[in-house]
């Protein structure tokens, strides 16, 4: 029986809940300058220039943005269930659909922003997959949901196979080891680039990666070569269900998928995040499909 990735996450919390209001807000379904709306979005990273960007744009089509910045991953999906913020914008599908499932909850994605790549790094001179020894050894994250990933990545660059071909929630003991080439290693996300010391690889997500002073485009093999493989781990807008069709809130997607914003974010990682091209019902079927896989496994 796999582990429920809610278990795991929880182990995340950074923080505490960023100041918010109670009580359960009318959604907005028209702005304009002259009659200005506000609107409430969760995030985790307020500081980020981007959002200057984007919530300025916001204003001058009469939307009022209020940021409320979350350091505890574990607080903006019930915070928004229980009408203290209008939208979210932190997580990728996999991480909703398992809150939905573990919560009973219905949140729903309304857009998508990036993903971000999730990467094999080495610095023993391999240039690509192939060039790595059999037998050799790469670190891993050990949290449940970087680490199904990281082991889909390791085997689509052929070095581990994944009895029954793998999924969004496969564990170490799911690999194949006399079909695999490399043994893992799974350690803490933020000692996965640690380990490229002393191992002969890692893999290493972008915030880690940067924070070690790593070039993502040296990186010598990405899930990003596979887009539907990378798909549930696309960023989404994620509203409640009954406002999944606002107008307003559709409104402020596109404002963040114009270049000026979302544009920053791309350059910042030198071209190792893409925008999946999904909309609104392509998330919406991929985050049921995630759901099932979640309620198999749990």
């Amino acid at each position: 029986m796999k582990r429920r990735l809610t278990a795991t996450l929880a182990a995340l919390t950074l923080g505490t809940l960023a100041a918010c209001s109670g009580g359960e807000p009318s959604a907005p379904t028209s702005a304009d300058p002259e009659n200005p709306v506000t609107v409430t979005i969760g995030v985790a990273d307020k500081a980020q220039e981007y959002w200057t960007t984007f919530t300025d744009l916001a204003e001058r089509e009469g939307i009022d943005v209020e940021l409320v910045n979350f350091t505890d991953y574990q607080q903006p999906n019930p915070a928004l269930s229980s009408g203290q913020l209008d939208l979210n914008q932190f997580q990728h599908l996999l991480f909703l659909a398992d809150y939905n499932v573990n919560a009973g909850d219905d949140l729903t994605p309304i857009g998508s922003t990036l993903i971000y790549q999730l990467a094999l790094y080495s610095t023993k001179g391999y240039a690509t997959p192939d060039d790595i020894p059999d037998g050799a050894e790469i670190a891993i994250p050990n949290d449940a949901t970087n680490q199904a990933r990281a082991l889909l990545v390791l085997q689509a660059a052929g070095l581990v196979t994944l009895t029954g071909g793998g999924d969004a929630l496969s564990t170490p003991a799911d690999v194949d080891e006399s079909a695999s080439r490399v043994t893992v290693v799974p350690v803490d996300a933020n000692q996965t680039a640690v380990q490229l010391q002393s191992l002969d690889g890692a893999v290493i997500n972008n915030t880690f990666a940067t924070d070690a002073g790593l070039d993502p485009t040296e990186a010598i093999f990405s899930d990003l070569d596979d887009p539907d493989q990378a798909r549930p781990y696309a960023n989404v807008w994620v509203a409640r269900a009954e406002d999944a069709d606002n107008p307003v809130y559709a409104q402020l997607v596109e404002i963040y998928q114009r270049d000026e914003v979302v544009g920053q974010l791309e350059d910042e990682n030198k071209g190792t995040a893409v925008r999946p091209d999904l909309s609104p019902e392509e998330l919406q079927s991929s985050l049921t499909d995630l759901e099932d896989l979640v309620r198999d496994q749990s």
